[in-house]
């Protein structure tokens, strides 16, 4: 389906983001990796989904918080590439604590990873895309893209924004065979979501336990975690040709969280 394609997936070293790159590669698209992570772990991951796919894989550490490294880790793509056909906006931080004791670093950095890199990315690889008049970009948002939830406010404002930058891109776009959607998930069992049960447990005064049953999975209808694999399959979807009409959509895979 993306065979001679090349898909950026932002923060794709672990979690959704390496869901999507490894089922992108399965499609025949070849892959730039980006994230943080062990040197050595990250090459082991290249080198798996080159092995197991014919397709080159490449891994740029670029800093989504610095505009100038988000920059020539695009600009590096389309020369090795010629383009970046399939951009995936997914790189993404936590914090969660109540507004007012909300550190100013972090809603800075939570906005910038989450919401800004997107901005700056698509601003970068959107010439190409154009000359090519191909492209597509899938930002990975959330469910907090579409709802709020206490204690998140940077995170809840900067994927309120991302669906907001999803819609005007597509409407600016829609002419010249490149789409723009936003994938929003409910919670996935992701290192990221791991990692903001003990502060969601601090701030609420409860278990980790009561976190998991009576918070997270309280929010989903469905009362499990959406799979990796589901939101990668969903992303390789709107890569396809089936999906050139959906564009400017907020697509929700969130256990039925925003139907309530």
């Amino acid at each position: 389906m993306l065979k001679g394609k090349t898909a950026l997936v932002t923060g794709s070293t672990s979690g959704i983001g390496l869901g999507i790159a490894t089922r992108l590669a399965a499609e025949g698209a070849n892959i730039v990796l980006n994230g943080f992570g062990e040197p050595a772990q990250i090459e082991a991951v290249r080198r798996q989904l080159e092995g197991k796919h014919p397709v080159q894989v490449v891994y740029d550490g670029a800093d989504m918080t610095k505009p100038d490294s988000i920059a020539a880790m695009v600009a590096g793509a389309v020369k090795k590439f010629g383009a970046v056909d399939v951009l995936v906006n997914n790189a993404g931080i936590q914090h969660v604590a109540p507004v007012d004791e909300f550190p100013p670093e972090k809603w800075d950095a939570i906005i910038a990873i989450n919401l800004s890199s997107a901005f700056h990315t698509t601003r970068a690889a959107l010439p190409a895309m154009k000359k090519k008049r191909w492209g597509r970009i899938v930002n990975i948002a959330s469910a907090h893209a579409l709802v709020a939830s206490p204690f998140k406010s940077a995170y809840v404002s900067a994927k309120h924004g991302l669906a907001g930058l999803t819609k005007t891109v597509a409407l600016e776009v829609a002419q010249q065979g490149i789409t723009v959607n936003a994938i929003c998930p409910g919670y996935v069992l992701t290192p990221l979501v791991e990692r903001q049960i003990p502060d969601t447990a601090k701030a609420r005064g409860i278990s980790e336990e009561q976190v998991v049953r009576d918070v997270i999975l309280a929010a989903q209808p469905t009362k499990r975690f959406v799979g990796v694999e589901e939101v990668a399959a969903l992303a390789a979807y709107l890569c396809s040709g089936a999906a050139a009409s959906i564009t400017g959509a907020l697509l929700s895979i969130d256990g039925g969280w925003t139907a309530e």
